[in-house]
């Protein structure tokens, strides 16, 4: 199936976060909480991804609006661990909150871009997620993220 007449400005929608790769979770939930106001609105362990991860926003944020994603490493082999070795704790990533996970990758597919992941993998609150590799996109890392219907930050 072509996605020729794809348009994707209608299948992602929005800057859903932007990952801060950290070593200490609660510490960085601190500076962020004492110094910048933020509220941490989520927190959850993903052993598949090797992360421990908290989500903040600011308090006068509206609802749907983009979130702060700290990760820290729950091993020494996490991809988050790598990361902070190689690079130092900073931005990991950004990721775009799009409506329909498959279409977006099959398209992107389509454009030559690389995916991680063949199929979609369950990323924070019960999300879809997958990532375009950073070689393809500028040297960014960008998330694509498909919120479950239940949930929000």
């Amino acid at each position: 199936m072509s996605n020729a007449n794809l348009i994707p400005g209608d299948y992602i929608i929005a800057v859903d976060h932007v990952g801060i790769a950290v070593p200490d979770l609660d510490a960085a939930v601190a500076f962020y909480t004492d110094n910048l106001g933020m509220v941490e609105t989520h927190r959850e362990v993903n052993e598949a991804q090797g992360v421990v991860e908290a989500m903040l926003s600011s308090p006068a944020a509206a609802d749907g609006s983009t979130a702060l994603q700290l990760l820290a490493p729950l091993n020494a082999d996490s991809t988050i661990a790598k990361f902070i070795d190689r690079s130092g704790p900073g931005l990991q990533q950004l990721a775009y909150r799009v409506t329909d996970i498959e279409t977006v990758s099959s398209f992107l597919r389509e454009r030559g871009l690389r995916l991680l992941y063949d199929a979609p993998r369950n990323g924070t609150a019960d999300s879809r997620i997958n990532f375009v590799h950073p070689k393809d996109a500028g040297g960014v890392l960008i998330e694509l993220v498909e919120p479950s219907a239940d949930v929000t930050h």
